[in-house]
């Protein structure tokens, strides 16, 4: 028999051995017994996989019916209804707490009102002549949006009427000098400025280039007074927001009917434009106690006088602060630095600014020159290699005002007092709290370790928002309240926490 032949016979009993149908043991033997098995007639196999069934003891939960069999039972009843009280036990005992809270809670303070002219300082021009390039009402216009980059709120002007030296018959309110410049830039002036939110405060003060006083002589306080009324009607119909007048003490004593008149024509006017108009009054007098009686019984909404003049060392003027501030709101209170008589005036000082700014009440800027107002400073910044640090200080100082609650409405307490040293905190209920530190000395450095225990009380530590000398002392810079130091003639404004 050949090779092939055979192997062609072991390839067909191969075939037919799987061909051949199994055998019910031997297909208990391969598949186990729990598996039945078909052979179709086309030679394939069906298996049947047995589906899983669950190990005993094992909880499958429960299906609906079983559930709605269960929501019946007395035992699952009463622990719905125990579930149920307790939620709203849990539910009113935390609304008992919030009441709770809300009631022992301390009340926020009541904002005090505010008139317009309390939302930022007042700028003072007394010289036009000074002030601009045209040295006119003209020039002042001009000088508006540098007004405002300033922050400022009003401008106080002039006097501009016409004022005959010493002669009262000559006097005219209405005419404006012709060295100040005409009816007509007046009332382009206020127009501008009222387009950009400023207001115009007029200085009519009747005698202000004589020598025989401000309202000429102790006779003609009563005929001048007279004349004025008319005045007041004239320039607030035209559209100024208030109007300043000097030596409101010898009016209010001599005339005191007619001061009454005066008062009422200009904080009762109204007309178009929605807000009070602004009585501003001046004195002579220095003394706090003076200035505090006369403010009082003058009925003026502000009073300008030299409570602070250069000549108060630190000392002084945190008696002087703390004796108006305790007896007049900061609505009420004007605060303003004339230089010591027979000073050269110079650039403004950086540190006046820090105490006009944070003190309570509104500060008066008083210019002197251009270059102390700093506005020729900013028009020529790229001349001037070192122009004025003033405007920008001020827009700054301004602008923080505006924003925070304890420089604008803040309690004055004063923290540290001495003759060349004066630190105060300013703070209004939860608002963030201001500690302002002079140190007035030629020549001695302050250390803020003598603070305590006031400023063991305010924390530890103080963040720099504004200084005299940015240089030294950086916005964000924290000092620390134990052992940093204030240098010679330096003043800071330090952010401090709460206790």
């Amino acid at each position: 028999v050949s090779r092939d032949t055979h192997e062609t016979d072991l390839e067909a009993d191969t075939e037919a051995q799987e061909k051949a149908p199994m055998t019910e043991g031997e297909q208990r033997d391969m598949e186990g017994p729990a598996t039945p098995l078909r052979t179709e007639s086309n030679g394939a196999v069906k298996l049947k996989i047995p589906e899983d069934e669950p190990e005993p003891g094992h909880f499958t939960g429960l299906n609906k019916e079983q559930l709605m069999r269960v929501a019946g039972t007395p035992g699952w009843v009463r622990t719905r209804w125990a579930l149920l009280v307790l939620f709203w036990l849990a539910w009113l005992g935390m609304l008992a707490g919030a009441v709770l809270l809300i009631l022992k809670a301390p009340p926020c303070k009541e904002l005090p009102a505010l008139r317009w002219w309390n939302e930022g300082p007042l700028f003072q021009i007394r010289s036009l002549k000074d002030f601009s390039e045209s040295g006119d009402i003209k020039g002042v216009e001009q000088q508006l949006d540098s007004l405002l980059q300033m922050k400022v709120r009003a401008l106080v002007l002039g006097p501009i009427h016409e004022d005959p030296k010493d002669d009262p018959t000559s006097l005219s309110f209405e005419q404006v000098s012709a060295a100040a410049g005409s009816l007509d830039q007046i009332k382009s002036l206020v127009h501008s400025a009222h387009k950009r939110g400023l207001m115009v405060v007029l200085d009519l003060t009747p005698n202000y280039s004589g020598s025989s006083g401000p309202w000429f002589s102790n006779s003609s306080v009563s005929s001048v007074a007279k004349r004025l009324e008319s005045a007041l009607v004239f320039w607030l119909g035209l559209g100024v927001d208030g109007v300043k007048l000097d030596s409101v003490d010898l009016v209010w004593a001599q005339v005191p009917s007619q001061w009454n008149d005066i008062r009422a024509i200009v904080q009762n006017w109204t007309d178009s434009r929605p807000h009070k108009r602004l009585l501003l009054g001046s004195t002579p007098l220095s003394s706090p106690g003076d200035v505090s009686t006369l403010l009082g019984d003058s009925g003026v909404d502000l009073l300008l006088s030299s409570v602070l003049s250069s000549k108060t060392d630190a000392m002084g003027r945190a008696q002087t602060v703390q004796l108006l501030s305790s007896a007049y709101s900061p609505a009420q209170l004007l605060w303003n630095l004339e230089p010591a008589e027979g000073a050269v005036p110079q650039d403004c000082d950086p540190m006046d600014l820090m105490l006009l700014l944070t003190l309570p009440g509104t500060a008066l800027i008083e210019d002197q020159t251009r270059d102390q107002a700093g506005i020729r400073k900013i028009k020529l910044e790229k001349e001037e290699p070192r122009p004025s640090p003033c405007p920008l200080l001020l827009s700054s100082l301004s602008s923080l005002r505006a924003k925070e609650r304890s420089l604008l409405y803040g309690d004055f307490s004063l923290v540290y007092n001495s003759s060349v040293v004066l630190v105060y905190l300013r703070s209004w209920d939860q608002s963030p709290r201001f500690l302002v530190l002079f140190n007035y000395s030629p020549d001695q450095v302050f250390s803020l370790s003598d603070l305590q225990p006031e400023g063991g009380a305010m924390g530890t530590t103080g963040k720099v928002v504004l200084s005299s000398n940015a240089t030294i002392l950086s916005p964000d810079l924290v000092l620390d309240l134990n052992q940093g130091q204030l240098g010679p003639q330096q003043s800071v404004l330090l952010r401090v926490p709460h206790s």
